[in-house]
């Protein structure tokens, strides 16, 4: 009987992560659906939830200012550009740390907001993540690792910056920025064209 009861609770927990796992699988990221909904605290200490946003494009922008990917896109002033066009053209610009404790690139709300100074970084705001949630809820696998919002709550791209995946400087230069051929075609009112690229750069440290 002990037996019997040992199996059939062990067949339950095999049976709760399956579902687990099978819930995990279908709350992926994909283009063309509703993105995953994320609450998030700033910097200064505001909630930033995803559903609060609806009716403004949003860009999501995984960083870690140890990378030597973040760091080529940053010292070269491609990041800082891209930000301030973005949040010209209407975006709410999101950049977002999900280094845990302990981990590269893991930083306090003081460290973060001087690093935003210093590079002269543009990002409406800066999320801390040291717990990875919207990471993982958004499958981030790299910094840099780019995401973009319709106006409507829809995930339009995910991806790549760009398609020189190096840390060197001189490949900004002439590189097909992913991120702002979506733009464009946002602003054209059309699909974008390229959705779905391969992201690139250090792992995010989870």
């Amino acid at each position: 009987m002990r037996a019997h009861a040992i199996t059939t609770a062990a067949a339950l927990c095999a049976g709760l992560v399956a579902a687990l796992v099978a819930g995990t699988a279908a709350a992926a990221p994909e283009v063309g659906k509703p993105a995953p909904a994320f609450t998030g605290t700033d910097t200064t200490g505001k909630t930033w939830n995803l559903a609060d946003l609806r009716g403004t494009p949003v860009i999501l922008e995984w960083t870690n200012h140890d990378c030597p990917y973040v760091v080529k896109h940053y010292e070269s002033g491609n990041m800082q550009a891209l930000q301030k066009e973005a949040t010209e053209a209407g975006y709410t610009w999101l950049s977002v740390i999900s280094s845990a404790p302990g981990k590269q690139g893991h930083v306090s709300a003081g460290q973060a907001d001087a690093l935003t100074e210093s590079r002269g970084a543009a990002p409406t705001a800066v999320l801390l993540d040291p717990e990875g949630n919207i990471g993982k809820a958004y499958g981030a696998r790299t910094t840099p690792h780019m995401y973009v919002i319709d106006a409507d709550g829809t995930l339009v791209y995910m991806g790549g910056i760009d398609d020189k995946p190096t840390t060197d400087i001189a490949d900004v230069e002439g590189a097909e920025n992913y991120v702002r051929l979506a733009m464009a075609d946002l602003a054209a009112g059309e699909s974008v064209a390229k959705a779905v690229t391969r992201p690139y750069g250090c792992s995010v440290k989870y």
